[in-house]
């Protein structure tokens, strides 16, 4: 019994708690490697919004940051907001178009494409220069996410259920538009003249893509049947 309580209590102060016990974790005296180099790395931040492939109407805020690997990936950790309370919502992997083509069939139906959201505005990279995020979105918009939630639903107290594959907005009318309108207040963005300014910059039309119709579905980038290749916007668009 009384060595139960001591564990406690030893516990309790290496987790900030109230008893007056020296924490178990500040006793090394020994110095150790740099473990929290994982964390340290550069993540470049951006924020979009997620939908739930299962079921479409189901969308949040994600607050991406990402650190690049050498494989022409990225490794993403998810956040519900910027806040120091965040929680820890998920994962995301981003590709290349030319990893991504290398990937079994049945193993494409995990990753969503970028080029709505680049193109409509969905995503933001709020503290990047101008010419930053316009280089950055450019490579985002040749890219796939590979995205698990596993805090399915953020207003739960505790992360609870299944992981739940997420998906993108993926063509006009899709998004919830209340949600887009408090993320625009959020940041002091507008999505649609970020939408204008991108066609124009990138010279395409917006791609125009249904929902996946399940789990099974595998995406595609620009439309929905016929080669899956971008439109360039019309001479007269671009004035």
């Amino acid at each position: 019994m009384i060595l139960a309580k001591s564990k406690r209590m030893a516990l309790s102060a290496a987790f900030g708690l109230s008893f007056a016990v020296v924490p178990v974790f500040t006793q090394q005296t020994k110095q150790s490697a740099d473990y929290k180099a994982p964390l340290e790395v550069r993540r470049e931040f951006f924020n979009g919004i997620h939908v739930a492939k299962d079921d479409p109407k189901f969308q949040m805020e994600a607050q991406h940051y990402c650190s690049p690997l050498k494989n022409e990936m990225f490794q993403c950790v998810l956040f519900d907001s910027t806040g120091a309370d965040a929680k820890l919502m998920g994962i995301e992997y981003i590709i290349s178009d030319a990893v991504y083509k290398t990937l079994a069939e049945g193993e494409k139906k995990f990753w969503h494409p970028h080029p709505f959201e680049v193109l409509g505005g969905g995503l933001i990279a709020p503290d990047m220069s101008a010419a930053k995020e316009q280089q950055f979105m450019g490579m985002l918009m040749n890219t796939w996410g590979k995205t698990f939630h596993t805090w399915g639903d953020p207003m739960t107290d505790i992360p609870l259920g299944k992981p739940r594959l997420m998906w993108a907005v993926t063509g006009p009318g899709q998004v919830d538009q209340k949600l887009l309108q408090e993320r625009d207040k959020s940041f002091n963005v507008n999505t649609k003249e970020i939408s204008a300014r991108r066609q124009k910059d990138f010279g395409y039309e917006l791609p125009n893509v249904a929902p996946p119709k399940s789990l099974d579905t595998v995406g595609r980038r620009w439309t929905n049947v016929g080669p899956d290749a971008p439109t360039p916007l019309n001479p007269k668009q671009k004035e």
